[in-house]
């Protein structure tokens, strides 16, 4: 299968390991991965701050780069959910019911990374090897907006040498939300602390998930009290070999 790869802005300027082990993991498993180059950001972030004009434009500009693709896939259920469920409401918004239509083609073409490998491709064992404790965080996009469900749980399962185990509240906000973090310091600061001790409690190395915007955040306040667990995203775990 041929596969576009929308790697996001955070993927792109701050977390670029997520979108290449994305690559690397579909190619091991034979398909060909393509990357759009006039890709840019996809405008989730004037939407949610209410730059419903500003955003039309990068929603026009997201559908003209991906409207020809068969399948287009991201490591971000939140971005996914951006595609799926704002894009072609902003075009209406605009007026333009035509840029709307083009825009929900592309949408049900659009793929979390865990969606794509349990929904379409049919797998569940990726091949991949990471010998360590790991706990996942559900976001809030992806169970709530995408309902990824337990697909990224199937998947670890089957990670040969991972010890998975239970994170407490699981499905409780890790309190980052874009700009709720900046305009809610004092509310995100409580619900990071509620996460991170849920996730130190775990006795997990690693804390994991779909999405690089949750754990910049989780990994960060793990940072600033010194601990030992480390965020690492679901594409670079399943992505890890042996050989690796």
């Amino acid at each position: 299968m041929r596969i576009a790869l929308f790697a996001t802005c955070l993927a792109d300027a701050m977390f670029p390991q997520a979108a290449i082990a994305t690559v690397e993991l579909l190619e091991r498993l034979g398909h060909q991965v393509v990357f759009p180059s006039g890709q840019t950001c996809c405008g989730q972030m004037h939407i949610n701050t209410g730059y419903l004009g500003q955003a039309s434009e990068l929603v026009r500009h997201h559908v003209e780069v991906f409207e020809d693709c068969d399948v287009v896939v991201a490591p971000s259920g939140s971005c996914v959910g951006s595609v799926r469920h704002q894009h072609a409401m902003v075009a209406r918004r605009a007026g333009d019911g035509a840029l709307a239509q083009r825009a929900e083609a592309v949408a049900a073409r659009t793929y979390e990374l865990s969606e794509l490998l349990v929904d379409v491709l049919g797998v569940t064992d990726v091949g991949a090897y990471y010998p360590h404790r790991v706990t996942y965080h559900p976001t809030c996009h992806s169970l709530r907006l995408l309902r990824v469900g337990d697909k990224p749980l199937q998947l670890l399962r089957h990670v040969r040498g991972l010890t998975l185990v239970e994170l407490i509240g699981a499905e409780t906000c890790c309190g980052f939300g874009g700009t709720f973090a900046i305009k809610n310091a004092d509310t995100s600061t409580a619900m990071l602390a509620d996460k991170m001790s849920a996730v130190i409690a775990s006795s997990a190395e690693v804390c994991t998930a779909g999405d690089s915007s949750c754990l910049m955040h989780i990994g960060g306040g793990l940072s600033r009290i010194r601990s030992s667990v480390r965020t690492v995203h679901l594409a670079e775990i399943l992505a890890a070999t042996e050989a690796s």
